[in-house]
């Protein structure tokens, strides 16, 4: 199959950026869209051309680095996949394919395709941890879990930080990431000790990343490719309006700020 491609070039953040056109030919339908990419790159660097930029790592829909907006879809047209999941057979025989970066102010573009997700890392950072003794490894059965506890915490785990939900959100908001990463560990007796610390700072991190606030479209949730439910997004919001109204009725304004 041949197919026409509309792709985003940019020379780097600071520079302006365009589409530009390219002709991907004698394709096979099993090919991945990356692999579809690979080919593309290897003309172009044969013509003595700049290779497009793109992000990836696992290429098994794992890691979310391969992240795209293809024909203005996250991660393309089928569901439920990352990027690297999506497969040719996806599309006909000459259709123009647009693809261009996730679009978001909290994800500058790098390069071509390559956006900048530390956005996510920071957030992270502020407050999807636990702390606990270092040392030996615990006896696994030392602290019960519950079966549907730990499917819930699993369910949120599931979620590899891709960006889809805010390239799909109208405001860029992050919330569905979010949520899932503070449900993952505040679904645990392990991360009950710090759950309101938790919900507070990595909610301060992202509304300071600059994402926009959840309007409830569900687009988030319609593109996901972990299929994260927005469950956790109203299971955020409750823990957050608890949190805050027990830092204050406890006066531990100092505390949350100090962690």
């Amino acid at each position: 199959m041949n197919v026409k491609l509309k792709v985003w070039r940019q020379h780097s953040a600071k520079s302006e950026g365009c589409f530009e056109e390219y002709e991907a030919k004698n394709l096979s339908t099993d090919m991945s869209f990356l692999e579809m990419l690979d080919v593309v790159n290897e003309d172009l660097t044969l013509s003595g051309q700049y290779p497009i930029a793109f992000e990836h790592d696992c290429r098994e829909g794992i890691c979310g680095s391969c992240s795209l907006m293809i024909d203005g879809e996250p991660h393309g047209p089928e569901d439920k996949v990352a990027t690297c999941q999506t497969y040719m057979r996806s599309f006909k025989d000459g259709d123009l394919i647009t693809i261009e970066p996730f679009r978001s102010r909290a994800f500058p573009v790098l390069k071509d395709l390559i956006i900048d997700r530390s956005s996510f890392d920071r957030i992270i950072q502020r407050g999807g941890f636990i702390s606990v003794s270092t040392g030996s490894a615990p006896d696994a059965n030392a602290i019960p879990v519950s079966k549907v506890k730990a499917d819930v915490a699993m369910d949120a785990a599931a979620c590899i930080g891709c960006g889809a939900c805010v390239a799909a959100c109208k405001n860029s908001s992050a919330m569905l990431f979010v949520s899932a990463k503070a449900a993952h560990l505040n679904s645990l007796p392990q991360g009950q000790p710090e759950k309101d610390i938790r919900v507070l700072k990595m909610v301060e991190q992202m509304d300071k990343e600059g994402f926009g606030n959840c309007s409830n479209t569900y687009a988030c949730e319609a593109v996901c490719p972990k299929a994260i439910s927005a469950d956790f997004i109203a299971k955020l919001n409750r823990d957050y309006a608890i949190a805050s109204i027990r830092t204050k009725l406890l006066g531990r304004e100092e505390v949350v700020e100090t962690i």
